[in-house]
């Protein structure tokens, strides 16, 4: 069933299922991908524009993490792992809040949605997500905040590029 989606960069599309056009490379994701492997695909959230805030996507289509193969399982949490080193490391990112949920109406895909001063304002709770969220796809569709953005992918892609070799 297709729906209307608005991305951050103003383009509007008419998918089945996002994360399917995304990993398929149907739709560029916002800056381009970040990292891609065998099972997954990382890239910024094309719908917010926060430096930093990074899905980390499955290429196969299935909702929930109990349907993961035990190859997926294990690139899983290395990906998890090596994408907060590099959100730590390159971008000076302190916390973060990860989201998966498993009524989504794309597939499998986890949100890695940083934290930062100005998310404050907002609250300190899983309950602060969504007017964060709200917050910078409507104030934040800038000319100047989208180029950190850019440059922020930029890094992780950087920081990502090796991530193969250094996992065996």
């Amino acid at each position: 069933m297709s729906r209307q989606i608005t991305l951050a960069d103003g383009r509007t599309v008419e998918v089945d299922c996002l994360s399917c056009a995304l990993t398929s490379g149907l739709i560029a994701s916002t800056g381009g991908v970040i990292y891609e492997s065998k099972h997954f695909h990382v890239h910024q959230d094309v719908a917010y524009p926060i430096r930093g805030l990074v899905i980390l996507a499955s290429k196969r289509h299935f909702y929930c993490m109990d349907e993961l193969s035990v190859e997926e399982r294990m690139e899983y949490i290395s990906l998890i792992h090596k994408i907060r080193s590099e959100q730590r490391s390159r971008l000076g990112i302190d916390k973060v809040y990860y989201f998966y949920n498993e009524d989504t109406t794309h597939h499998f895909h986890m949100w890695m949605v940083p934290r930062y001063e100005w998310m404050e304002q907002f609250g300190n709770s899983v309950e602060s997500l969504r007017p964060v969220l709200l917050h910078a796809r409507n104030q934040m569709n800038n000319e100047e905040n989208m180029k950190a953005v850019i440059e922020g992918i930029k890094e992780l892609r950087e920081g990502l590029r090796h991530f193969e070799s250094s996992t065996g």
